[in-house]
């Protein structure tokens, strides 16, 4: 009866969409960087990468995690966009890239996001670091802070601005992480990455994400530069409702980052598309629950279901789900019982772990009785 019902339900949730099956997606396309990623946002599907794990030097695209820690401290109201900061002469005097901010004057830490996010300001990184920490070094340890939080776990930064130390460093999947974490969280301020200028001191400066002119679909990210690390770009573009993250790191000109950037979101778009399939708490499923209150716990997911699939492909998923035996009371809510599995044409495409959607405390003596004989001639 069980299997009948889960085969029913995925059966119903996963319809076919009546089109003409279509090739697989080709190979994707030879980009010219010592490390890339391509991934879908909202499925985590990586659709492109080379040496996505290896430790690089980030340059400026440490700038995506100083914003994010700043981005937090105003979220969690410590600092507000309408603080003064006064700029100190370390900041003043810090070498590259930089916004024009006077020793010993005062900025607003909105001025300072626009001008670290927009002109990729060294001195305004340094003045938003020691206003929200007191000093650069100690906002560095709030950045490793929160990259462990996100599972950025071969990353490590000793700076807020990216400017070359052997301690400092990151990957393509790590600050992929970041960058998907800074438009989850706060969709708002991450409008900043789509101001094409800014100007500040009567100085304008071009926003260096060139892509941001080519395809209207981008809004985002980051670019950097060093000797060491080459030209890199982080992009996110959105087109209907899928959002693709691209991250290059290590290409050997600003026109290489971008057509390099641009062919990888472009093949992104144009193979593959990404299908919404259950959403967070809907019951997926019910199972048999051994000596609680109740003989049966709702399951489903903690988190909406995404993936990312080869165009044209969708009436070729398949779900299962695969749900542990012999479980017991007390359960809680959030406790994974299981996995849905989702394949395609007989490859694995996900699995998500198959949660209790609600508390089952233990039953009484009769209850525990009752069911410790069953399970015997289970």
């Amino acid at each position: 009866m069980l299997k009948t019902l889960i085969a029913s339900l995925f059966a119903l949730l996963l319809t076919p969409l009546g089109m003409a099956v279509a090739a697989p997606a080709p190979a994707p396309p030879t980009v010219a960087a010592t490390g890339y990623l391509l991934v879908d946002m909202d499925s985590d599907i990586v659709l492109a990468a080379k040496d996505a794990e290896q430790r690089l030097e980030p340059a400026s695209l440490t700038k995506i995690m100083t914003a994010y820690v700043v981005f937090r401290e105003l979220r969690g109201g410590s600092i507000t966009l309408t603080d003064p900061v006064l700029i100190s002469e370390k900041a003043w005097k810090t070498p590259g890239s930089r916004m024009f901010v006077e020793v010993n004057k005062r900025v607003s830490v909105e001025e300072l996001l626009k001008g670290m996010i927009i002109q990729s300001g060294n001195d305004a990184s340094v003045a938003l670091a020691e206003h929200v920490a007191g000093s650069e070094e100690a906002f560095a340890n709030l950045m490793n802070n929160h990259a462990h939080r996100l599972g950025m776990l071969d990353t490590h930064f000793v700076n807020a601005t990216g400017l070359p130390d052997p301690e400092h460093y990151t990957t393509p999947r790590d600050i992929a992480l970041v960058t998907e974490a800074t438009i989850r969280e706060f969709p708002e301020l991450y409008k900043l990455y789509a101001v094409k200028e800014y100007t500040y001191n009567d100085i304008r400066q071009h926003n260096r994400n060139n892509l941001l002119w080519r395809d209207a679909a981008v809004d985002g990210v980051k670019t950097g530069h060093t000797e060491a690390a080459g030209y890199c770009l982080v992009a996110s573009a959105k087109r209907d409702n899928m959002r693709l993250v691209s991250v290059v790191m290590g290409t050997e000109s600003e026109k290489a980052r971008a057509v390099e950037s641009q062919s990888l979101l472009n093949y992104g778009f144009r193979f593959y598309e990404t299908h919404r399939l259950y959403g967070a708490n809907d019951r997926l499923t019910r199972t048999r629950v051994w000596m609680g209150e109740q003989e049966e716990v709702s399951l489903g997911l903690d988190k909406d279901l995404y993936v990312t699939i080869p165009r044209r492909q969708y009436e070729k998923l398949n779900a299962r789900t695969d749900i542990q035996s012999g479980i017991e009371a007390p359960i809680s809510k959030g406790q994974k019982l299981g996995e849905v599995v989702i394949e395609l044409d007989g490859e694995l495409v996900t699995r998500k772990p198959l949660v209790a959607l609600e508390d089952v405390p233990e039953g009484g003596i009769w209850r525990t009785v009752v069911d410790s004989v069953l399970m015997m001639f289970e």
